[in-house]
């Protein structure tokens, strides 16, 4: 595990999946034709910084680097698209969107995602170098539902990094936001991430 990263406290986050999936209507015609695909927060939607604007990237095919460590092998089933988003500061963040194609395949990915996000903290903590410890937000009532996450590291070289990592579903679609810097958390715009979650899963379709 890597020993320092700005994406905050999961010196590695890392998931494999958000998926470009097509569900598929039935046109009048008989034809089908593909849903549209899921949109993205804008970097206006993300919890302000108190001295930096944010900057989107744009929108990539596959999974964040931050987060694949608590995610692990969770996606690898699926396609994924994400948008990464940073300030000229020590914060970043990261939106995935997977379409998975149903709901209970969603609520079933979701439910699996939250679970790793819960147990990464203890996964970090087997680095004898790496201090980790979760916090739970509790959920939003959006669409489907979210689930909001803290994690918090301490190194021993004495760095400080909190993440807040979301997890919501619309539908058959799936969509974790993730913000990160130095500190720890008291730092964490939980209000405002609670927020940039809401309109993200309503943005979904």
């Amino acid at each position: 595990m890597p020993k320092r990263t700005r994406t905050g406290a999961l010196a590695a986050l890392a998931v494999a999946t958000l998926a470009a999936g097509a569900a598929l209507d039935a046109a009048p015609a008989g034809a089908a034709t593909k849903a549209p695909a899921p949109k993205f927060l804008s970097a206006s939607q993300l919890p302000p910084h108190p001295s930096s604007d944010w900057t989107a990237g744009k929108v990539t095919d596959g999974v964040p680097e931050e987060m694949r460590y608590c995610f692990g092998d969770a996606l690898l089933a699926y396609d994924s698209r994400y948008r990464t988003f940073r300030t000229d500061l020590e914060t970043n963040a990261q939106q995935l969107n997977v379409v998975v194609g149903n709901s209970a395949k969603a609520k079933a990915l979701a439910t699996r995602l939250n679970k790793e996000i819960r147990s990464c903290a203890a996964r970090s903590d087997a680095d004898p170098e790496i201090e980790a410890d979760h916090r739970s937000y509790g959920t939003l009532p959006v669409e489907e539902g979210a689930r909001v996450h803290g994690i918090a590291s301490r190194a021993s070289w004495g760095a400080l990094d909190i993440s807040l990592i979301s997890v919501g579903r619309d539908g058959g679609t799936v969509t974790v936001v993730q913000w990160g810097q130095m500190g720890g958390f008291t730092d964490a715009p939980v209000k405002a991430f609670k927020k940039t979650t809401t309109t993200a899963v309503d943005k979904l379709y």
